[in-house]
């Protein structure tokens, strides 16, 4: 049995060098790596100034650990901070928008719970994108809302039988 430690985690290589300033933090999959395969539960660690990811919601709650440090949590009902051993839990759909930075000047570790299955969507409000992934990598989007209303059967011919 693979049991890894939050504490011990290594976070060397493991930033994404095409995250933009404002969102640099690490991940490790670390429900992967002790065998889970319906739960994504990732370990994140965030530099001072950095935001996990933006403002968003999903149609499947999301929990949030927080393992060391302290963070500021953005949510419909607004700011406020998060500091180690605290759990909270952002339901699905727009009352459970968030997003989580870290203000302080120390780096954060926290641990994200989500579901893993897939598709998934996720609904960007501050900038009316949606992101849409399907397991399939050919078929996983980022669009902005607005653009993408169009009636049920657009585009479509009658069927030929």
């Amino acid at each position: 049995m693979n049991t890894p430690n939050a504490f011990d985690a290594d976070f060397s290589g493991a930033y994404d060098e095409g995250d933009p300033d404002g969102y640099r933090c690490a991940q490790v999959p670390f429900g992967k790596a002790a065998g889970g395969r319906e739960l994504s539960v990732r370990l994140f660690e965030l530099p001072p100034g950095q935001t996990l990811c933006p403002y968003h919601y999903e149609y499947v709650e999301e929990w949030l650990l927080v393992m060391v440090g302290e963070v500021q949590v953005r949510t419909p009902a607004g700011v406020s901070p998060a500091r180690a051993g605290e759990v909270l839990c952002f339901p699905s759909g727009p009352d459970g928008a968030h997003n989580v930075f870290n203000a302080g000047a120390q780096a954060a570790r926290i641990v994200m719970f989500s579901s893993a299955a897939e598709p998934a969507v996720a609904v960007y409000p501050d900038s009316g994108k949606v992101g849409v992934w399907s397991g399939n990598e050919q078929d996983q989007w980022m669009f902005r809302a607005a653009e993408a209303k169009v009636a049920y059967y657009d585009g479509e011919v009658p069927p030929r039988h």
